[in-house]
């Protein structure tokens, strides 16, 4: 079978690509096949994130293992496309150079069978050009304060609270003896 994605640009003009790539294939294929259509040079990290219907990001999938130990971590090469995707779980986000943060949203459009004569992968149509720097993210929201969050502070120290040893430094009261080493 085929898969049929449509990778999109998150940016304001619509830029994307659609892609047709055997579901065999892994993760890391499907990167492959997202930087040659958008012209990438491919010498930059990469991950792609699973997520739900609403595009919320959940569990990270490197290009790279960079686990403390190696082969803990499982990377792009790890995942044949049909273990993630399929007509219930059709979307998944790509984020290519971590220091620009070219961010994409991946959706399987269709899943069909392969076509006599095709090589796969196979852009199968470009729309937009990519810009020359990454589209710039918002990051600002809505500061929250503390208080907000946590509710108020009540200071209510006192020279009292700092006084650990009642005023004669012992330390008898605390079950330990003042030389234990």
């Amino acid at each position: 079978m085929v898969y049929k994605f449509r990778v999109i640009l998150d940016a304001e003009e619509d830029i994307f690509r659609d892609i047709a790539i055997l579901e065999d294939d892994s993760l890391e294929d499907l990167h492959n096949a997202i930087v040659n259509a958008f012209g990438f040079d491919g010498m930059e990290i990469a991950s792609f994130y699973t997520c739900d219907d609403e595009w919320t990001q959940e569990d990270e999938i490197p290009l790279f293992d960079t686990g403390d130990v190696p082969g803990e971590q499982k990377t792009m090469a790890d995942y044949p496309l049909s273990s993630i995707l399929d007509e219930n779980s059709t979307k998944i986000i790509y984020v290519y150079d971590f220091l620009n943060m070219w961010t994409f949203f991946v959706e399987l459009a269709a899943v069909e069978e392969a076509e006599n004569g095709v090589t796969y992968p196979d852009l199968m149509f470009a729309h937009g050009e990519l810009p020359v720097d990454a589209p710039t993210k918002d990051f600002n929201s809505p500061i929250v304060s503390s208080d907000d969050m946590y509710g108020e502070f009540e200071d209510d120290f006192d020279e009292e609270d700092l006084d650990m040893f009642d005023g004669d430094d012992s330390f008898n009261d605390y079950g330990f003896e003042e030389n234990w080493n």
